[in-house]
């Protein structure tokens, strides 16, 4: 009689962070009314805001202010990161299930770590506030390498640091250029669908190895896709 193998959660799991992992559009809307305020403008709406996020700060920066030219929005971007840096871990908050979600990974053996288009120094300054310094893993951030997502380099580079084969690794992010790198870097990767999506977005056209609506999901081994 065959035997059945037991589902099993994956080796090791990377994760994108801003809208996968924590919920930091309040701190983004924050930071982005900080500079409306500075030139005479009103509040910007959270709902407004939140499908930009996960495109990172000149998106968030175009959204708020669609009448500057490109090039001026460039040059605002210390401002905006500075106004941020500011609002970091006041408002933001995880996604519901993610805590209950990493402990099942983390019971199960499994090593979690984060590859995020956030610079470093920012993401670094939020681990002491959710309590992550120990449990994760490798942090790679935007400005940590020489390329960022959707180019694989952040993830292969973060697989060799927790030593697992990018195989072995499963990547999970709420945008399309995560599942681009999660592809190019030869990693199983599941959409976020929790996260935050312009209406224009087509998850499907991503094809990501799994689509998953809550992290609940993901307290189950059966939940995450087969490594290669």
């Amino acid at each position: 009689m065959a035997v059945v193998d037991a589902v099993k959660f994956p080796k090791a799991v990377l994760f994108d962070l801003d809208g996968t992992l924590l919920d930091s559009a309040p701190d983004m809307v924050a930071a982005i009314d900080a500079m409306r305020a500075a030139r005479n403008r009103p509040p910007m709406a959270l709902a407004d805001l939140r499908p930009h996020v996960s495109k990172g700060g000149l998106a968030m920066i175009a959204a708020a202010f669609p009448d500057i030219d490109a090039e001026e929005r460039r040059r605002w971007l210390p401002e905006f990161l500075d106004c941020y840096q500011r609002a970091l871990g006041h408002h933001s908050a995880l996604f519901g299930g993610i805590d209950e979600m990493l402990t099942a990974l983390e019971d199960a053996g499994c090593v979690w770590g984060i590859v995020t288009n956030k610079p470093e120094y920012l993401a670094r300054q939020i681990m002491p506030v959710l309590g992550w310094e120990q449990r994760c893993a490798v942090l790679i951030g935007g400005d940590t390498l020489s390329a960022r997502k959707p180019d694989p380099l952040p993830l292969l580079v973060a697989a060799q640091r927790i030593g697992v084969a990018p195989a072995d690794c499963i990547y999970v992010g709420d945008d399309e250029r995560d599942i681009v790198a999660a592809r190019a870097a030869g990693m199983p990767s599941v959409v976020a669908l929790w996260g935050y999506r312009l209406d224009e977005d087509d998850p499907i056209a991503w094809q990501g190895d799994v689509m998953i609506e809550a992290p609940t999901e993901l307290a189950r081994p059966e939940a995450w896709p087969v490594s290669r």
